[in-house]
């Protein structure tokens, strides 16, 4: 049983007695540790001083050089970025409501004009930009409208975002640009990517329509049938939802 040195006590024989000092000398040893722990720390600090001040400096020099690079670099660049793209999507906004020109319009929106940026500049001039990441974008779109596939998907392949519709829409983009020129299978991954990336009411049963459609062309009906089900389940007051049971039906009878 252990013997507790309280303010006053006595040791009652030499048992007690010799517990006693055997606690002393613990608690002495204990702090002669300490002691020596804690000046062997002073004595490292103090020789290592000029070197753990330098890192201190060192960190002090690349945090302030991190505030200093976005405010004087990032925020400058990003709003010169902004700026740039006003102009060509001038002309990729008109060619969206032109009767004809259409090319002519996204031309200019691609090459620039009067001295003018256009997407393919700012995508490689500002490339680390949302801008920069934007003008891919609209390049993409604009090749995938002119009909030059290739050029679609090298651009939109490029361009990332979270975006709730421009994530969805750029990989459904790369999906039509594979299926127009009928890699199919190319286009169904895609439209799967786009159908799962945001989930809502808009994208998600346009994607997983297209995907569906697509399945059926490769005659991949139980993965048509997967797929508009999911329409009907959960997204059965869209557009695609409306007349989606036809196309279970289709799926499950052409197995």
């Amino acid at each position: 049983m252990a013997t507790y040195k309280k303010r006053g006590y006595k040791p009652k024989n030499k048992s007690e007695e010799q517990q006693v000092d055997n606690m002393d000398s613990t608690t002495a040893e204990v702090f002669n540790t300490l002691d020596e722990t804690a000046s062997k720390s002073e004595q490292w600090i103090e020789k290592n001083s000029k070197v753990l001040f330098g890192a201190l400096v060192a960190i002090v020099v690349v945090f302030l050089g991190y505030l200093g690079y976005n405010k004087y670099i990032v925020a400058p660049n990003e709003l010169e970025a902004s700026n740039e793209l006003a102009f060509p999507r001038k002309y990729f906004d008109e060619a969206a409501t032109a009767g004809s020109g259409v090319d002519s319009l996204l031309n200019l929106g691609l090459e620039g004009a009067d001295g003018r940026y256009g997407f393919l500049d700012i995508a490689d001039s500002y490339s680390g930009t949302s801008a920069g990441n934007l003008a891919n974008y609209y390049a993409g779109v604009s090749y995938l409208q002119m009909k030059q596939y290739d050029k679609a998907i090298e651009y939109l392949s490029k361009f990332d975002s979270d975006d709730e519709m421009l994530g969805p829409v750029s990989l459904g983009a790369i999906g039509d640009a594979f299926a127009d020129i009928d890699q199919q299978e190319d286009a169904l991954d895609y439209y799967e990517k786009a159908a799962n990336k945001k989930d809502n009411e808009f994208t998600t049963p346009l994607f997983l329509y297209k995907a569906g459609q697509t399945a059926m062309l490769l005659e991949n009906y139980s993965k048509a049938e997967e797929l508009f089900t999911r329409i009907k389940d959960n997204y059965s007051k869209s557009e695609q939802g409306r007349d989606v049971e036809k196309f279970i039906n289709a799926a499950k009878y052409a197995k």
